[in-house]
């Protein structure tokens, strides 16, 4: 049984550790930190860690550093999350604010998240697959080519250029922007994809060419939205700490290309305190990056939905500080994506 001090002795040689990157000795502990004790009292508490397997030692005779399962504790015992400074948090609402649509609210945001927790940002588009249709458009670039756009409950908007082998009038564009909008207006977007196939029988027969290279490329934009899709950023911030990681860096950066297998390691992740999801070392070995840590919280957009928002990076990382972002930052994705 691991006492209230010893779980304390912990917390700093985490933090400790985190912040020097150096192994903790307790003389150390002692020197810096107000146990009231002496040093071989804390080295009794080191001990019983040590037994418990929440820190180890990296050579002989050296301090300690924390072991998976010792982040593992230090995590769940986390109370003392810092809060963001209010700087901090004039940034995330300037830069995220400033955004015009949802590519770039959350190219945005993972870039924010990056640069706040020093970490690779990780942000899941909205669940798409079950989104439904806002609005589609219409626009005449000339005669012969056009735009379509569709739009949809959570704020994705997908662009498609045609050349179409007619010349289509206002007057027509106008009455096939109608048909469209009042067909798959509200749809999700697998019965939208139904309703497509049909649409060109409901036009006459000198119309119909046009309206199926339509309906084909806005078949694509809802194919295109039903994928499952990540955006990522601050890579270089995995490679600044490679010297946490043991062998060679690469595995964990191909490793992180992968958007299935991330997708599928967010999916897996379930929600802890609060919300939050905290996957830690070997607890991420089977996706390829067994000295990692990723933290993860869900983010919700216009439709409802909620998306995973999280970071990942070395085991070796300044998990309150780094929550504290992840938290922050959904918290105003969801409130910014709310508002559309």
């Amino acid at each position: 049984m691991v006492s209230e001090r010893s779980l304390e002795v912990l917390r700093v040689i985490v933090q400790d550790y985190v912040a020097s990157r150096e192994p903790v000795g307790s003389k150390s502990i002692v020197d810096r930190h107000s146990f009231g004790v002496s040093a071989a009292t804390i080295r009794n508490d080191m001990a019983l860690l040590e037994e418990e397997e929440l820190i180890a030692a990296p050579h002989t005779s050296s301090g300690r550093i924390p072991t998976d399962k010792g982040y593992r504790v230090f995590v769940n015992q986390l109370a003392d999350l810092r809060p963001l400074s209010p700087a901090q948090r004039t940034a995330i609402e300037t830069f995220l604010g400033s955004s015009t649509d949802l590519d770039e609210v959350l190219s945005r945001t993972v870039r924010l998240l990056s640069q706040l927790t020093h970490q690779v940002a990780l942000v899941q588009y909205p669940s798409l697959s079950r989104s439904r249709i806002r609005h589609i458009e219409l626009v005449s670039l000339s005669a012969t080519r056009m735009m379509t756009v569709l739009i949809t409950d959570t704020g994705r908007v997908e662009q498609r250029l045609i050349d179409v082998n007619a010349v289509v009038d206002e007057e027509f564009l106008r009455q096939l922007r109608t048909s469209l909008n009042a067909a798959l207006g509200g749809l999700g977007l697998a019965e939208a994809a139904e309703k497509l196939g049909a649409l060109p029988q409901q036009f006459a027969q000198h119309q119909r060419k046009v309206v199926e290279q339509v309906a084909a490329a806005l078949m694509d934009q809802v194919l295109a939205n039903r994928q499952e899709r990540l955006v990522m950023a601050g890579t270089a911030n995995l490679v600044r700490t490679e010297d946490d990681f043991t062998g060679s860096i690469y595995p964990v950066l191909e490793a992180i290309e992968e958007q299935v297998t991330l997708l599928r390691l967010f999916g897996e992740m379930e929600p802890e305190q609060n919300g939050f999801s905290v996957s830690i070392g070997k607890e991420n070995a089977s996706f390829g990056l067994g000295e990692t840590s990723v933290l993860a919280t869900g983010y919700s957009a216009s439709g409802g939905e909620v998306s995973k928002l999280g970071v990942i990076g070395p085991t070796r990382m300044d998990y309150s500080n780094n929550i504290a972002a992840v938290r922050a930052v959904a918290r105003y994705l969801s409130r910014l994506l709310g508002e559309d």
